[in-house]
């Protein structure tokens, strides 16, 4: 029986991602479903599938050169979030900003504020805005899987919306030879939904405490104290304070390392060979770029701390196997993803999405830019990748709409891919920025993605009812403030509604 290039091609993900949710396991629940591919694979042959699971699958992605960068990427970012928790300057920046954010509204949109500055990558989003919020998070008790969804909330979407980044770098990579690919990035902009209505949806749930579905439960237990709502809490090897570390002592770190992967990534790209900025951005290798940056940032940080005599030597040489030992958990998770992402890939996923799409290409026009979305959350949500998406879906579209046809569905599709590539990411429990925001936030995986679903899915809905507007009105400024008024609306009845069922849940205690 043939398996490949067809709907069976999908089955191993979806078994993975049904089987997380239900047992609440994510390591078992992607090596089976690694496993269930594989044998898919190999047409249930025992030789066939323990070589497809192992050559093909984990030690190919352990040995890919870009794979290895991040993974490189993650274990500095570890150690220097170690090292600023060692020397004191998580504790210090905690105490600051308890004395400036007086409030738990503050603490969330602070978070949301730094996700929105930190726009470079959104690997380095997660893990830095984590290890920066976390204090300030949990002295106001926002609950750990709150503090997630706000990072995962606004690292892909930035990034899918700043034309300085990796992902903009990514979306150019893939446009037709000769067309200029940070152009069509900046055109997608205003129809890229998913990531603006988030950003919205993310000031309404703050300032209205608008809590439903299973965060609801968490933000409750979280101000009796519980921060983890009863889920266990993640393994972390933070040190204990030994210096006295002053705010400076984060912040500086931050900043170089932001500074440095900057340079890292443009240097990458050819910046310093003669390319512009832009070109720079737009060629660069972001796995090259943050490793280069972060071990930049990691020689400054303990040369920073020994000569200020926050730290020794000998205690900063110790934070190395600390910083490794919490990224093992977010380590072994992506490298698992990354192994049923290969083997989703052979089994033809890709081309069978594709198929689809196409057909569906020549009837419907209008309808189409709504089909997209639809498909590049599904595409994505059952592989876990944004960027692959990003590379099935684009050139399809672009092949159905030429640019140089001048019609404007050709943006609006574009954009749907890279907003749907964006809200199956964010859902999917197999993504690697979905890993990265539960280890940036140190809150239980499936706690994570669980508490965000409903709250995806609500900015998935109404962003699908804005591109079959926008398939029938090609005018950017209208479609986008028509989104946002559906958006603002969606959220007071979300308000008013949870207050009626509050109000209705008290006056049924009372008469008991």
């Amino acid at each position: 029986m043939v398996f490949t290039g067809t709907f069976w091609a999908l089955i191993p993900a979806l078994i993975a991602i049904a089987l997380a949710l239900i047992t609440k396991e994510v390591y078992s629940s992607l090596f089976i479903g690694i496993i269930c591919g594989a044998l898919l694979y190999s047409n249930f042959g025992f030789e066939g599938t323990v070589q497809h699971i192992f050559a093909d699958g984990v030690i190919a992605q352990l040995s890919d050169a870009y794979n290895v960068g991040i993974l490189l990427f993650l274990v500095f970012l570890g150690i220097l979030v170690a090292l600023m928790n060692k020397a004191g300057g998580s504790a210090a920046f905690g105490q600051w900003t308890s004395k400036h954010i007086k409030t738990r509204i503050g603490a969330q949109l602070a978070t949301m504020a730094l996700g929105i500055l930190i726009f470079i990558d959104d690997y380095f989003n997660c893990l830095t805005v984590g290890s920066v919020m976390r204090p300030v998070t949990d002295s106001h008790k926002v609950s750990r899987a709150k503090l997630a969804y706000l990072i995962d909330a606004t690292a892909a979407p930035i990034c899918i919306i700043a034309p300085i980044s990796s992902w903009a770098a990514a979306v150019s990579a893939f446009a037709p030879e000769g067309t200029n690919g940070i152009m069509l990035f900046v055109k997608a902009i205003p129809y890229n939904y998913y990531a603006l209505l988030t950003f919205v949806m993310i000031i309404f749930i703050t300032v209205f405490k608008i809590d439903y579905g299973p965060m609801a439960r968490h933000e409750a237990a979280a101000l009796e104290g519980d921060l983890y709502s009863g889920f266990k809490r993640a393994e972390t090897s933070e040190s204990k304070v030994e210096g006295k570390g002053k705010v400076i002592d984060l912040v500086l770190p931050i900043l170089v390392l932001i500074a440095f992967c900057v340079c890292g990534m443009i240097y990458s790209g050819g910046f310093f060979s003669g390319e512009t900025f832009i070109n720079a951005f737009a060629n660069s290798d972001a796995s090259v770029g943050l490793v280069l940056g972060s071990f930049g940032a990691l020689l400054f940080t303990i040369a920073f701390y020994v000569i200020r005599k926050v730290l020794s030597f000998s205690g900063c040489m110790d934070c190395l196997t600390e910083g490794f030992k919490a990224m093992v958990p977010a380590i072994m998770i992506l490298t698992l993803a990354w192994t049923l992402k290969s083997i989703t890939d052979s089994l033809g996923a890709a081309d069978y999405v594709a198929g689809l799409i196409a057909e569906s290409a020549g009837s419907f026009l209008s309808f189409l830019p709504a089909i997209v979305f639809l498909i590049a959350c599904g595409l994505s949500f059952a592989t876990g990748t944004s960027w692959g998406t990003f590379g099935i879906l684009i050139p399809i579209t672009l092949n159905a709409f030429p640019l140089e046809s001048g019609n404007p569905l050709a943006v609006i599709c574009v954009s749907a891919c890279m907003a749907g590539a964006v809200c199956g990411d964010h859902c999917s429990p197999i993504s690697d920025t979905t890993i990265m925001s539960s280890a940036g936030a140190q809150c239980n995986h499936i706690a994570h993605v669980s508490t965000q679903m409903p709250y995806a899915l609500t900015a998935a809905a109404i962003s699908c009812i804005s591109y079959i507007i926008a398939g029938f009105i090609h005018n950017p400024a209208i479609c986008l403030i028509i989104a946002f008024i559906i958006m603002i609306v969606a959220m007071y009845i979300l308000r008013y509604g949870l207050q009626g069922r509050s109000s209705g849940n008290s006056q049924k205690v009372e008469e008991l």
